[in-house]
């Protein structure tokens, strides 16, 4: 089980993305995603960012604006949940973040700078947190977790979309070269 993780915050939904997850350590698989940020998106173009697999589908910059504003809320979930916040953290339409994020209007190069920001923020964040703090419960959504899972959660939600794109946004020959 990875470190920090308690049977309580088992949610199925939640383990779709902690489940692909391989360290057992918080740090570690923050660290280990480094090169995923800084090479796989900058590998994609401009061209390419605008790309939307079909029709009602997310381009890649909205994708990459849903991944950033995961874990955006996710590190806020996490940060109220181990500082031992009692009420229940809300959700979030995702599509109505998508919808008002103005994604396709931005430049490429300016989300993945936001999303490399961010992610340093969640770093200070996790080797800020306490491993007590870490092991608190909280809701959110409607869902008991632990800070710990909700930081997972953003790991593993990070691993699934870079998926999804090399799966269904670019083409095979495009992404031979992007690890």
């Amino acid at each position: 089980m990875k470190k920090y993780l308690s049977e309580d915050s088992n949610d199925p939904y939640f383990n779709n993305y902690i489940n692909l997850v391989q360290e057992d350590n918080l740090k570690a698989a923050y660290l280990a995603q480094q090169s995923l940020i800084d090479n796989f998106f900058s590998s994609i173009s401009e061209e390419q960012s605008c790309f939307a697999y079909a029709e009602g589908k997310w381009s890649i910059k909205e994708l990459l604006l849903h991944i950033i504003d995961c874990e955006r809320i996710f590190a806020y979930r996490a940060l109220c949940i181990a500082r031992g916040e009692q009420q229940h953290l809300p959700g979030f339409e995702e599509n109505d973040y998508a919808r008002n994020s103005e994604a396709n209007e931005r430049p490429w190069g300016n989300i993945i700078a936001e999303l490399q920001a961010v992610r340093k923020s969640t770093l200070f964040l996790v080797a800020g947190l306490a491993e007590e703090a870490i092991t608190l419960k909280g809701t959110a959504s409607g869902r008991s977790l632990t800070a710990a899972a909700a930081l997972y959660i953003t790991v593993g939600h990070l691993y699934h979309h870079v998926n999804v794109i090399k799966e269904r946004y670019l083409p095979s020959g495009i992404t031979s070269s992007i690890k």
